[in-house]
């Protein structure tokens, strides 16, 4: 473990895009991996690709097509609860479309992007902006202001937690008005986004704008079609299932970054991988092998393990399931309070590679 002074407050990101520093080169680490094994793990299979991604819709259709049952034929505790299952499982949507955004799901580039469109839609989320922003965040991973995604010190309180777990209302509020704001307004937030997307860009800006149309006209022909048909039904397990039983997905994709160091260039302290069970492995798209996903990004989500399995002997100890987990990130956090400069550097195992300088 060590000290080092915290990540850049949020306000040094309110900046113009032309006083964005000079791009870094970063010397990031890489565990090294025989050849012949990378490209292997770099391979993407179609067939791979749909048991995951159909895999994962199949069973947001089954849970939806539960809780529409439940509705209609059982008592109204019923119904909340299969509607809960269902939103636990529809909010990993993001992470389904992380992967369709770095194309690295499907061997088909047509396949890649049907179903990039399709859980873009389903979940309200652009991608346009998000890769804009996400790559950035690949290629300077928590070195401000570069990476504008993900800006250390980010804290998890229980209040926090236990505000967007069941229904967040503030995530929908802030996420809806985001797609009208780019797509009626044609205007993007002060700060990374208009660092990302400036005036004088104004194709990428229109791109950026056109999907967000998309959204909102869609989602509105399924509230008008709903009404008119008396589904209401479809409504909550479709266009607002992202924002209600968010309680796995925020333990699960909170824990990626949190209380570790940045401005350091080594993904294994910057980054934390976990153990999973197979079921919340599989709908987290295998996100839990978090550091093995920075280090080599183009490695498919289901081969993510056997990366792991081929690295591991250079990683830390990574907590097996959540309470481990988030034993650990409550104890960094725990010292982050009464040393606000604390960040938390992983002890990497006995015969590791040694960090970047």
């Amino acid at each position: 473990m060590g000290v080092k002074p915290a990540g850049a407050p949020a306000s040094d990101l309110d900046l113009a895009p032309e006083e964005v520093q000079t791009r870094r080169r970063i010397p990031w680490y890489r565990t090294r991996l025989d050849r012949q094994l990378l490209a292997e793990l770099n391979r993407r299979s179609d067939l791979l690709g749909l048991a995951q991604t159909l895999g994962f819709l199949g069973t947001l259709t089954a849970t939806g097509a539960a809780a529409w049952y439940a509705s209609l034929h059982l008592a109204w505790p019923w119904f909340v609860l299969a509607a809960f299952v269902h939103g636990t499982g529809y909010n990993f949507i993001i992470n389904g479309f992380h992967e369709l955004c770095h194309s690295s799901v499907f061997r088909t580039k047509w396949l890649n992007l049907f179903f990039l469109h399709v859980l873009s839609f389903l979940g309200w989320y652009n991608p346009v902006q998000f890769w804009a922003s996400h790559s950035e965040h690949h290629k300077y991973t928590l070195y401000p202001p570069e990476d504008g995604e993900v800006v250390l010190p980010v804290y998890m309180t229980l209040k926090g937690y236990l505000r967007g777990a069941v229904v967040d209302f503030w995530g929908a509020w802030h996420r809806i008005r985001g797609v009208f704001r780019r797509g009626v307004l044609g205007q993007t937030s002060p700060g990374w986004e208009t660092v990302l997307f400036p005036p004088e860009e104004v194709e990428k800006r229109r791109r950026l704008f056109r999907w967000d149309r998309v959204l909102l006209g869609g989602h509105a022909a399924i509230l008008a079609g709903s009404l008119y048909m008396g589904w209401w039904q479809l409504p909550l397990l479709l266009t607002f299932a992202s924002f209600y039983g968010r309680w796995l997905f925020l333990l699960c994709n909170s824990s990626q970054h949190i209380g570790l160091s940045d401005e350091i260039p080594d993904f294994r302290l910057n980054s934390r991988t976990f153990l999973l069970n197979p079921v919340v492995r599989f709908l987290y798209w295998h996100m839990n092998y978090h550091i093995e996903h920075h280090m080599y990004a183009a490695v498919p989500c289901y081969r993510l393990g056997r990366l792991h399995r081929a690295i591991r002997h250079d990683l830390p100890p990574c907590p097996r399931g959540l309470i481990a987990t988030w034993r650990e990130i409550a104890a960094i956090q725990k010292r982050q309070k009464r040393e606000p400069g604390y960040q938390h550097v992983p002890e990497l195992p006995a015969g590791a590679g040694a960090p970047a300088p």
